[in-house]
């Protein structure tokens, strides 16, 4: 292994690390670290896929840190952080320190509304939040005047913010809902400053960024990354290296971020916030402009709008007009005292600067842009609008200033790493043109025997399934598996509408218990399936991805259909329609990769460890007959393959009766 400008080997500082975690040595560890440590000496960047159990997060923290450059960090998940930050960074540093002469200090790093708001928590919230603090309905039950589950929840917050250190609400635990923590946190918009701000000294948010920029390694996630690279004053400290885990989230995480959207809901909010701080003459007029925009979405019909209606258009004009006079006013300023009055206005301003950029923005929607109408059961209407593409954004602010490593178990798609390069702004591995970033591609394998440990099963008999209705073939075949199986079983579906089929079928028809997504916290549902192995766990996307369970308790992975986008998504659908305008194949381009990724993440969810044994089971036939079938086969891992089905029945019987004497000795 190469070393370091003088000082120890590579080899040397990796045994070091994996030895501090208490580890061994993995397969392709240190050919990750030798292809990190390439990459960064020479300015170049890299596409790495490590497999589970690789030990992917000291193949790139070692060689990253012997360089000595501030590196930044960037995860999509809060299990991933933890473990950085807990658990791998500490020991690795302690480890490393003797050999490096050095001890390189970490930070983490979140955008501000991730920090509790000692503001917001003392001074309180703005006027037209505060209704809901006590539901009256649940204080008449009780003579001593129960506060609701809003009202609970912050007087959690107001005691944690006395024992916590780092404000952080992902230390928080348990968590609070979504609603509490807006009551006690602020955006960058809303934020008065720590110089104006009473409480500037003790901010949560503050100390943070004091850390990381002191510190050598900043761990943070890709909501943040993103925000850095759109942003036009920088929000990350400067830096050398970029190391991107998960990086096969990164596009939908970047794209969520540069997502605006307007609601009837949050332009009145908006409003009611501003009205008493400017002239009446401005409130009437946007007041007047929310009810209209508010009325249009009443009727407006979801899908795509690749032209503004011209009554839309119109209501959209006058509320950016309006929301500008809003700030002008609110900018001008007011006999007010310094403290209270300035958040109240702060926080108003912010509110309704979106409003007028996300108008304007829709307003000058470009051809690389798409707009869309949605609707839902619960929170109405909502008018978005979101880039056709981030791969030239990505490209223009990732991959020009600073080396990057991007790693996941799920890069390689298809057999090479030439789309997800493509989605990322990379011209095809070998063939960049003049200028353009330089990267490789590196599989470094998994420590996995994958045709040993598991099958991957098809079921090709079955009948394909439609848009709509329930597939009774599909669901026999599911019950029989899982029977077979003696539960143990991990079901990813397409919807959650699928999900909730199945579920009510099989609780009907075997006496197994089965946990569906939603009747439970995830965490308590995975806590559950983990602890039980005669346990089903059935659900839809953040299954596919987010479940670590090793061991016997997981056996059978079933997946009820390609998870293609639906057909009227109207995002993928105008990315679809923009590769086929190219020339290029759309439905392979977007349709199949956005299923490859999600295929080899749920099969990635039955062998987590050296002893792992089972199936994962696919229930449409497409897989085996269709020609995209291959591609999505060679994206996932390495599983003996098979379509018999009496088969696949026997193996999961001998693999329930191994377990079941494995458990009884």
């Amino acid at each position: 292994m190469s070393a370091p400008s003088g000082g120890p080997a590579l080899s040397e500082l990796l045994h070091a690390a994996v030895t501090a975690i208490g580890g061994t040595e993995r397969p392709g560890q240190a050919a990750m670290a030798d292809a990190v440590a390439d990459a960064v000496t020479g300015g170049t960047h890299l596409l790495v896929q490590a497999g589970t159990g690789t030990g992917k997060s000291l193949g790139y923290l070692v060689p990253a840190l012997a360089r000595g450059e501030r590196v930044v960090v960037a995860t999509a998940t809060l299990a991933l952080q933890r473990q950085l930050v807990e658990r791998d960074l500490p020991r690795t540093v302690e480890a490393l320190e003797p050999l490096l002469r050095r001890r390189p200090e970490f930070a983490t790093l979140k955008g501000r509304s991730n920090y509790l708001c000692l503001h917001r928590l003392h001074e309180g919230v703005p006027q037209e939040e505060e209704e809901g603090l006590f539901d009256p309905f649940e204080a008449a039950q009780s003579a001593g005047g129960a506060s609701s589950r809003l009202g609970k929840d912050l007087l959690r917050l107001r005691d944690w913010s006395g024992d916590t250190e780092s404000g952080d609400r992902d230390a928080l635990s348990p968590g609070v809902s979504d609603r509490a923590w807006s009551q006690v946190s602020v955006s960058s918009r809303e934020c008065l400053g720590a110089a104006k701000c009473a409480y500037g000294e003790d901010c949560f948010a503050e100390a943070a960024r004091e850390r990381a920029r002191v510190a050598e390694v900043i761990v943070t996630n890709h909501a943040l990354l993103a925000i850095d690279a759109m942003e036009g004053a920088p929000v990350l400290p400067e830096h050398e290296v970029l190391i991107v885990d998960e990086a096969h989230e990164l596009v939908s995480r970047v794209t969520g971020a540069a997502t605006g959207e307007l609601t009837p809901g949050g332009v009145h909010r908006a409003v009611r916030r501003s009205a008493r701080l400017v002239e009446e003459k401005a409130a009437d007029a946007v007041q007047t402009a929310a009810e209209t925009f508010e009325r249009l979405m009443e009727l407006a019909l979801p899908g795509r709008l690749e032209e503004i209606p011209e009554d839309l258009g119109y209501a959209l004009a006058s509320l950016r007009d309006a929301a500008r006079s809003v700030i002008t006013e609110l900018g001008g300023g007011r006999d007010r005292s310094p403290q209270d009055e300035d958040a109240v206005r702060k926080q108003a301003m912010a509110a309704m600067e979106h409003v007028h950029e996300v108008a304007e923005r829709i307003l000058e929607g470009s051809e690389s842009d798409v707009i869309w109408c949605e609707r839902h059961d619960r929170y109405g209407a909502s008018l978005r609008i979101a880039p056709l593409r981030v791969a030239e954004l990505l490209r223009e602010k990732l991959f020009t200033e600073r080396s990057v490593v991007l790693t996941s178990a799920t890069l390689k798609l298809g057999g090479d790493f030439n789309g997800v390069g493509a989605s990322l702004g990379l011209d095809p591995e070998g063939r960049a043109g003049e200028g353009a970033p330089e990267w490789r591609g590196l599989d470094v394998g998994s420590p996995f025997d994958y045709r040993r440990q598991g099958i991957l099963y098809v079921a090709q008999h079955l009948s394909p399934p439609g848009r709509e209705g329930s597939r009774a073939d599909m669901l026999d075949e599911l019950a029989e598996l899982v029977e077979a199986a003696g539960g143990r079983t991990l079901g990813l579906f397409s919807s959650m509408r699928a999900a909730r089929a199945a579920a009510e079928e099989l609780r009907e028809r075997l006496d197994i218990p089965l946990l569906l997504q939603g009747e439970e916290t995830l965490g308590e549902l995975i806590r559950t399936f983990a602890e039980d192995p005669r346990t089903c766990l059935f659900g839809t996307l953040s299954l596919w991805q987010g479940v670590d369970v090793p061991g016997p308790n997981c056996q059978l992975v079933v997946m009820d259909r390609v998870p293609f986008p639906r057909p009227d998504d109207p995002l993928m659908g105008a990315r679809q329609k923009a590769v086929e305008e190219a020339g290029g194949n759309g439905f392979m381009a977007v349709a199949a990769t956005h299923a490859a990724l999600l295929m080899a993440q749920g099969a990635g969810r039955l062998v987590r460890s050296a002893e792992d044994r089972g199936v994962v089971a696919v229930l449409d036939p497409r897989l085996a007959r269709a020609r995209y079938g291959s591609f999505l086969r060679a994206s996932m891992p390495d599983f003996w393959y098979t379509t018999d089905r009496n088969q696949v029945r026997r193996s999961l019987a001998a693999i329930d009766a191994a377990a079941e004497a494995a458990a009884a000795s």
